[in-house]
Parts: C-alpha cells; structure tokens; sequence
C-alpha cells in the first residue's frame, strides 16, 4: 500500500513543501492564517518597528501588499487569466511569493482536478521495468538537499513514487534521468499526488515529452534554434565557437531538459521555473543567450576545456547575489516567437541531429563511465572503512600468530627433547637409566613443590573470599566499567595462555603415545630394556602431570588475580563512600550554618515589626488625642453660641420690660453666632475619622450641658416675665 508523507510544511533553501494541502481553498487559508499572525506579530512589537530603519518597514508593508494581492489573484484565477494576463505575467517574472508557488504552479498548467490522478495510488501498486534505473538515479537527485540526501528518506521515497508512476502511464518515454530534477522540484513544493498530475502537465502542453523521447529530435530541433539565435546576436562568440568545435549540446542540452536546475543555484533556477510554467521554454532561449552574453568577453579568450570549466564553475557563482540581474538581461533579448516556430530543420540538419543524437549517447557514455568513477571512489571510501576493519583483525590475527609460534616453539623444544631421548638410547644403557633416575627425582621434586605451591595459592584463595565476603556490595556497576576494563583483558590474556598451555599438554600426550607405538617392538628385547623403557615412561608422564600442575597453578594464579582485582574494586567503593560521606557531612555543616544566619535575619526581621507595630500604635493614639482636643474646642463653642442665644433672649426680654428699641443689640448677638457656627463647621471638616467612643461620650456631655443651661435661662425668663 503507498503510505502518504505527514501533513506537514518543509521549508527547503526558500522552497516550501506543503503535505497534506489539496486544494487551493487549504492553501490559502493557511496563507492567510499566516498573514494574520504577521501582522499580529507586527502589532504587537511595536518598540522593534520603532527601532528598526525605515528601510526594513517599507519591505516588510511590501512583502504583506504582495501576499494580499496574490492571495486575490488566487481567488479571482479564472477573471485575472483572462482579463489580466499581462499584469500577471509581469508578476511571475517578479518571483512568485514560495507560501503560494504550490497552488501558483497547478493553476498555470491547469493540473488541478486531472482524471489520472485517481488512478496514481494504483500505478504504484504495478511494476516499471524502470525501477532500477530509477533507484539508481534517485541518490544523484539533488544530493546536497536536505529533502532528498538521507538514503531511504520520504523524499527518496516519493521521487522514485512519482518517476515510477509516470513511466507506467507514458511507456514510449519511460523514464528519463533528467526529468527527475523537474519532480524533485516539484516536490519541494507540492505533495507527490499533485507534484504527479504537474508533471504530466509538463510533459504534454509544455514540449517536455518530445524533449525526452529516445529520438530527442525536439532536443535537435532546440539546439538548431538556439545556435541560430548565438549568431544572429552574437557573431563573434559563435564563430569562435565554431573554431573551436565547441557544440551548443554540450553546454546547452541540459539547460533545456532540466530548465536550469543542475546548472544554476536552486533559488535562481526556481524563479526562472516560475517564468516557464507561465510562458514555456522562450524562457530558458532567453536566459541561455543573457548568460551568454554577460560572459562573452570570457568565453572568447578560452579554448574548449577552459570554457567547460567556465560553464560548470564560474556562471553559477555569478548568479549568487539573485536572479534579478539574469531575467532583466533575458527580457532585453529580442526573441521573435514567429520566426522560431518557423525555423525547421532542413534535411542536412536532420542528418546533424542524427550526428548530433549519435554524440549525445557518446556524451552520455561519457557520463555513464564518469558515474562509475564516481561509485568506484565510493567504493573506495567503503573499501577504506573494510580496510580499517581488515587491519583491526589482522593485528588480532598477529596475535593469534605469535601465539602460535610460540607453541610451534614449545613443540619443537619438545620434540628436541624426544630425539635427546632417542640418543640416549644408543648411548650405554646404565648411564641412561642414572640419567633417567636424576631426572625423575627432580621431577618429583618439583611436583612436590608445586603442590605445595598450589595449597599455599588455594589458602590465600580461601583467605581472600572471606576478606571479600565481608565488604559491602556495590551494584553500580557504572561506575566500575572503566575498572573492569583492564581487569577483563588481563583475564582474557589469562585464559588464553591457559587453552595453549593445555593444547600443548594434549600434543604432549599425542606425541608420547605415538612414541610409545612405535618403540613397542623395540623395547621387547630385554630386561635392561624393559627396565629403561619404564623409565622413559614414568618420566613422560611426571612431565605430562608437570604440565598439568603447572596449567592448574596458573589457573590458581587467575583466580588469585580476580579476587585481588575485587578486593581492589571494593576498597575502591569504600574509598569513593567515604568521600561522599565527607561531601555530606561538609554540606550539612554548611546548611547548619545557613539556617542559623537566617534564624537571625528572621529575629531581626521580628524586631524591626516590632518597633514599626510600636510607632504605629503611638501615631494613632496622637490622631485620636488630635480628634478629642477637636471635638472638646467644637463643644466650647457650641457652649459659646449657647451663652450667647441666652443673652439674646435675656436682651429681648429686657427689652419688652423696658419698653426700649433692642434690635441693634440682637443684630449683634445674630452676628457673633453665625460667625459661632462657622467657625463649628470648619472644625467638623478638619475631622476626618469617625470619633471613638469616648470621644461620643465627651460630645453627649457637652449636649447635655448646653441643653440644661439653655432650661435653666429659659425658666429664668419665665420666672422674670
């Protein structure tokens, strides 16, 4: 089953690959989605803007015009195709913005809702006699490109999907190496479904297929029309290519199979694939004559190496700083579309264009061997990698060697001591039987004493498992790895001297058997030689038992070597748990001193609230001692007023008793109460804060006492009336 790439974006060198978008419709609601989030950003960073040159603003406003007015073409395809198709023309050669190149392209080649592309999922489940073509090539596609450099990646996966489909629906083409550009560009835009249907597009309405037929007469036809236009507009350049029979195919073919994509920087030839998509290949006759022009001067001066090379290295670097500078130079090309539809082959030109095809499968032969330079250097590289491998097991195998020759040097010790034997048997047989009885006694000797040895070894053995019995157990072994690693190799050292030091005890035993088989007959003789033949006997086997105490004690000696290497380990781990437990006690000892700094910051801190507590309490106590003193000089006036109300009254009644005129003394008495009462009214305003309770109880005395003289002055009137 074809499993489809995640609905993500890819943003490749300026190129967007947008999966999982289908239709326009999505597009542009994700454009402008992304618009919206621009100019929120934009809002919201307003201190950058502030910041930022004026320079810098008037291309960020253009940059979001351009989206908005794209966005509208998009929308509006169908009216603007028709009615403005001039004004959108000059829009491509203006650079289609790369969020909408996607839905751009699929609208100029009209490739949206094409038949076929239903049929894509099952095109892939068929078989292509191109698959290996295919594959081969899918790793030379854009190499350096993130999207495509991973071998078996998505963008592998889905160029070899694409190529594969349309060399089943376009049998006579089949598959061509260099429209395999042309889809991994698409691909950087577009999902592989629709990336499909433009490619078929391409080929049909935009010449391509003829360019990619076997015959490659279109690519003849191509050639003839360009070299035609070099010398109409550039004479000189085309006569000295003529002398230096530097062909228009061999700098030109691929300019027009992959529309500049393996000779220019992938931005520059984008935008010029935007122009092609728009108005078909006059785009790639326009810019091959501007480049050649810009370069003429160069070219002139150069014999045909020296002009390859200026091809493949120095043009491509001069369109790093943009695309900008070629297009403007192709559109002052005079290009007359009539007269090139006019210009046919004659039938000598048919005949250079079956040369012309014949060199280009020489050319192509070239390429071919030139690929298989290239795989041999990889080849190379991985047969380096083997090589680094072969010598990391030729130095193991050195050692395996010298091990060997050392037991080849046993064996031939040991045979020497044999043929000694064989000697020793034509000698006079007394001295080999004194001989024989010297050499068992010291054999036996020395078995004794390595006995002695190994019990010594299996104490210490003993002794050491106890000792490690009792330290601690540390399953970190993380921590022990570097440890170990030493402690491993010695041990395999170890036990392959031990497996030789046994080999050559077994050939020991093979030798002495076979020595024993074939001096049967001769020791049958005599008891003297009887006698001797026991001899030689018990002392190859006190040899063989030799060899074997000698295998054990070694073994022994293993053994001894791991349980040093443990005791090691563990002093190790008690040594490294002291120290940690030093590192402890050191940080409590420092947290101990920190809590009681902080203890006494805290009884500071407490200290100073104290006080603060203290002085505030006393500020409220003079606010309210204030309050009172107001309240107190409030009820003296009131008393004030009081007294004088009862003169007035007093006045009055005087006054009716004596019959005189009073009125200028009440005016008076009126006067001296008003200005009473406003001088009350200001106090009342300077208290702000409701009054305490003692404060009320000052207040409801000095009522009461007002009230109480005003009835005594009252029955006093009375009593006089």
């Amino acid at each position: 089953m074809h499993k489809r790439g995640p609905d993500v974006i890819h943003d490749h060198a300026g190129m967007r690959c947008v999966y999982g978008s289908n239709t326009p419709g999505m597009l542009l609601e994700t454009d402008s989605k992304s618009l919206r989030s621009m100019n929120g950003s934009r809002r919201n960073s307003g201190s950058s803007l502030v910041s930022s040159s004026s320079a810098s603003s008037n291309l960020s406003h253009l940059e979001e015009d351009t989206w908005i007015l794209w966005g509208r073409i998009v929308n509006e395809w169908e009216e603007v195709r028709k009615k403005k198709e001039k004004q959108l023309k000059d829009l491509v050669r203006k650079g289609i913005p790369h969020h909408f190149r996607a839905i751009v392209w699929q609208l100029l080649c009209n490739a949206q809702n094409m038949p076929i592309k239903d049929q894509y999922s099952e095109l892939l489940k068929m078989t292509s006699p191109c698959e290996k073509l295919i594959r081969r090539d899918i790793a030379r596609t854009y190499p350096e490109h993130e999207f495509f450099k991973e071998k078996d990646s998505l963008g592998q996966e889905v160029l070899f999907n694409v190529m594969k489909a349309y060399s089943l629906v376009d049998r006579e083409v089949g598959y061509c190496q260099g429209s395999a550009f042309i889809v991994g560009l698409l691909l950087m835009q577009m999902p592989e479904e629709e990336a499909f249907c433009v490619f078929v597009k391409l080929m049909q309405d935009y010449r391509l297929r003829e360019l990619f037929k076997p015959s490659m007469a279109e690519l003849g036809l191509c050639m003839y029309q360009f070299e035609c236009m070099i010398q109409e507009h550039l004479p000189e350049l085309h006569m000295h290519f003529q002398a230096q029979s530097f062909h228009t195919s061999m700098y030109a073919s691929s300019w027009f199979l992959t529309i500049f994509l393996t000779s220019f920087p992938l931005p520059v030839a984008t935008r010029i694939f935007d122009i092609f998509m728009c108005e078909g290949l006059e785009i790639v006759f326009r810019v091959g004559l501007a480049i050649l022009q810009m370069n003429q001067t160069e070219l002139i001066q150069l014999d045909m190496e020296g002009m390859l090379q200026h091809f493949q290295k120095v043009i491509p670097h001069q369109l790093d700083s943009g695309p900008d500078k070629v297009i403007q130079a192709a559109y002052q090309v005079k290009y007359n579309a009539k007269k090139m539809k006019n210009t046919k082959l004659s039938p000598v030109d048919i005949m250079f264009c079956s040369l012309f095809r014949q060199r280009l499968r020489t050319e192509n032969r070239l390429l071919k061997q030139r690929i298989d330079t290239l795989e041999k250097v990889s080849g190379q590289v991985t047969r380096a990698q083997e090589a680094e491998e072969n010598y990391l097991v030729k130095r193991e195998l050195a050692t395996v060697k010298q091990q060997s020759e050392d037991a080849s040097a046993q064996l031939e010790q040991a045979k020497k001591t044999i043929s000694q034997l064989q000697q020793q048997q034509q000698q006079p047989q007394a001295e080999s039987v004194l001989q024989l009885e010297r050499e068992l006694v010291q054999a036996r000797l020395k078995e004794a004493e390595s006995q002695c040895a190994l019990k010594e070894m299996q104490d210490k053995i003993l002794e050491m498992e106890k000792r490690n019995s009792s330290l601690p157990d540390d399953t970190n072994v993380a921590r022990l790895q570097e440890e170990l690693i030493g402690v491993k190799l010695r041990e395999a050292e170890a036990l392959t001297g031990l497996k030789e030091q046994r080999q050559q005890v077994r050939d020991l035993e093979d030798h002495w058997q076979r020595h024993l088989a074939r001096t049967t007959g001769r020791w049958k003789d005599g008891p003297k030689k009887n006698t001797l033949s026991e001899l030689q006997d018990e002392l190859m086997s006190v040899r063989l038992r030799e060899a074997e105490a000698q295998a054990e004690l070694r073994e022994t000696r293993q053994r001894m070597l791991e349980l040093e290497t443990q005791n090691q380990i563990h002093s190790n781990q008690l040594r490294r748990a002291e120290q940690e437990s030093r590192c402890l006690n050191e940080r409590v000892q420092t947290l101990t001193t920190q809590n009681k700094d902080l203890n006494v910051q805290l009884q500071e801190i407490k200290r100073r609230q104290a006080e603060i507590e203290c002085k505030s309490k006393e500020e409220v106590m003079a606010v309210r001692l204030r309050e009172a003193d107001n309240i107190a000089a409030m009820a003296e006036l009131q008393q004030q007023i009081s007294e004088l109300e009862i003169q007035k009254e007093e006045g009055k009644v005087q006054g009716q008793l004596n019959h005189t005129d009073s009125s200028q003394y009440i005016r008076d008495l009126k006067d001296q109460i008003a200005e009473l009462k406003h001088e009350v009214r200001l106090r009342k305003k300077t208290t702000k804060k409701k009054p305490s309770r003692s404060l009320h109880s000052h207040k409801f005395y000095y009522t009461f006492y007002f009230f109480y003289n005003l009835e005594s002055i009252n029955n006093h009137l009375v009593y006089q009336l």
